[in-house]
């Protein structure tokens, strides 16, 4: 005979006895799930924050190391470029400087013969004003570097072609013939002609008063001109003083910049005044 058992599941005790289960296990379980993910996003972002806090610091700290450094060279950094400044204004003056040197020597070669000349007078623009004794008239109306030549000659067609030859002189743009005309003689007994409308001296018009040398001619002879860049028209800025451990060596190096400045203009002062002797004699 089989055994019935007449006891309610719900009562039923033992290994075949359902389980009692509900919605809200399910939701405790859930909820502690998502908690659980939450704490460890939670540690992960604040240890994120925390390594770019760190890193931020130490970049900060690079950072004023490298401006500590930066600011301890500055001064040798200013005079490099001062001195940069100054060697490209001495290189724009000498590209710019007119070669007066050739131009003589070329106007030596070119000179004919039954010419002198008496006033010689070399100048880069109309502004530069020098002391000497005949000026051209002509002079004013060149921008650009010019000789003013006045001298004797035996005849016209000599001074036409003393004017053609100086036209083959290198660089030479143009040639003005102010004037050519008889000189008055030195001689009692010579004849008089017109004098120059030169503002020549008496002085002058004697040197061309005998012959064979009887007309005296005033002209201007001008040249391609020169361009002065900008860098030879501006002075180099003195570099700022810095401060510290470095004004010992600042200090030094401010010396030996301005005694390197001074025999620079010193010599510049030289030259000049050597190519002023050459082109006016006892100048």
């Amino acid at each position: 005979m089989r055994s019935v058992n007449l006891i309610p599941p719900e009562e039923q005790r033992g290994d075949r006895a359902p389980m009692r289960t509900g919605v809200f296990t399910y939701v405790l379980i859930g909820g502690l799930a998502v908690l659980l993910l939450l704490v460890v996003a939670v540690a992960l972002t604040s240890k994120q924050i925390s390594d770019k806090k760190s890193e931020k610091a130490n970049l900060q700290r690079e950072l004023a190391q490298e401006q500590a450094r930066a600011q301890s060279v500055a001064s040798f950094t200013s005079f490099a470029n001062v001195e940069q400044n100054r060697a490209n204004t001495l290189t724009g003056l000498a590209q710019s400087r007119f070669d007066w040197s050739r131009v003589l020597h070329e106007l030596s070669l070119v000179l004919p013969d039954g010419v002198s000349i008496n006033t010689l007078t070399g100048t880069v623009s109309p502004d530069v004003q020098l002391d000497t004794q005949g000026q051209v008239d002509l002079r004013s109306s060149i921008s650009g570097p010019a000789l003013e030549v006045i001298g004797c000659a035996k005849d016209q067609p000599t001074v036409a072609a003393f004017v053609a030859s100086l036209e083959d002189i290198d660089g030479v743009t143009r040639v003005g013939l102010e004037s050519s005309e008889k000189a008055q003689s030195s001689s009692s007994g010579g004849s008089t002609s017109s004098t120059p409308t030169s503002s020549s001296s008496s002085d002058d018009n004697s040197d061309c008063g005998t012959a064979p040398l009887l007309y005296k001619y005033s002209l201007v002879v001008a040249f391609d001109s020169v361009t002065t860049p900008a860098a030879a028209t501006a002075p180099p800025a003195a570099p700022p003083s810095t401060g510290g451990t470095q004004s010992g060596q600042t200090n030094q190096v401010t010396d030996n910049s301005q005694a390197q400045q001074t025999a620079e203009v010193n010599s510049v002062k030289t030259k000049a005044h050597t190519a002023v002797h050459k082109l006016i004699p006892g100048g």
